[in-house]
């Protein structure tokens, strides 16, 4: 089947694909997105099949639907707290672009190699990946762990707000009230790793990683979902600017920064 699949154009492909889908959600009762989200995810949606083929979508459709269903646990609880999610936790294009921009960076990144508008490197590369697609393998793995960070602060958060018994907050160490910027719980820290590894090897699966990526996806997602925690608690008090979303976009992009960098040190040290 997926070889049909590739062989078809995967611009019209992901056209029609999309409508169809995004024309399911928008008519079910239970709203996963907003009006305006719907067509920012179309745009998303379009933009990664053109790019990465079912492979890439896979990774993206698990995000969105495990993440969709995390913000939902405990609903009436959180709502009741006045720690849940804006709209029940239906996205729209601030929550799409801040969870997905780094990702559609590196996709588009692997889409310039493909086209050839971008070069590619010729030294040793990691992963046992073939040498003219250095460039090309660090922005796949940047694309994975983008999502891999994101579920993993997605499930931390909310398994965290939902089921945290004590609450911390991750500068001082002090207990702080469920739903605090920059607060961590055993339960939600849990969650969050657990959520990063089956991302990432919901990645590995459709190929676009090998199994030493699942490992950097996995540390990276840790790594940047303790580091927004940390802005939370410090910095985006502060600074009207630093809205959730932003945070979110510095979340992705610290994730996807350090697997790549995580896998190019490894590789400069034993290739």
């Amino acid at each position: 089947m997926f070889s049909l699949i590739d062989s078809l154009n995967p611009w019209l492909f992901g056209l029609g694909l999309n409508t169809i889908l995004l024309a399911v959600v928008w008519i079910v009762p239970k709203k996963l997105l907003t009006p305006a989200g719907v067509f920012h995810a179309w745009l998303l949606g379009v933009l990664l099949w053109g790019t990465l083929g079912w492979q890439g979508y896979v990774v993206v459709m698990f995000y969105f639907l495990v993440g969709s269903f995390a913000t939902r646990i405990g609903m009436a609880q959180k709502e009741a707290e006045g720690i849940a999610e804006k709209r029940s936790g239906a996205r729209g294009p601030e929550n799409v672009w801040g969870s997905a921009l780094t990702g559609a960076l590196c996709a588009l990144g692997v889409g310039m190699i493909d086209w050839g508008i971008l070069p590619v490197s010729h030294s040793p590369l990691p992963l046992g990946v073939e040498t003219s697609q250095h460039l090309h393998s660090l922005l796949l793995l940047g694309y994975v762990a983008s999502f891999s960070t994101k579920l993993s602060d997605t499930c931390a958060s909310e398994v965290g707000k939902a089921y945290g018994k004590s609450t911390f907050l991750i500068t001082t160490l002090q207990p702080v009230p469920r739903g605090t910027e920059g607060a961590i719980s055993l339960e939600g820290t849990l969650a969050g790793v657990a959520a990063s590894v089956v991302q990432a090897l919901i990645g590995w699966g459709v190929g676009l990683i090998d199994l030493v990526g699942v490992f950097w996806c996995v540390l990276a997602a840790f790594i940047a979902t303790n580091v927004e925690s940390v802005i939370g608690a410090t910095l985006q008090s502060r600074f009207k600017w630093l809205t959730n979303e932003v945070v979110n976009i510095l979340n992705t992009l610290i994730g996807a920064i350090a697997a790549i960098l995580f896998a190019w040190l490894w590789a400069s040290i034993f290739a």
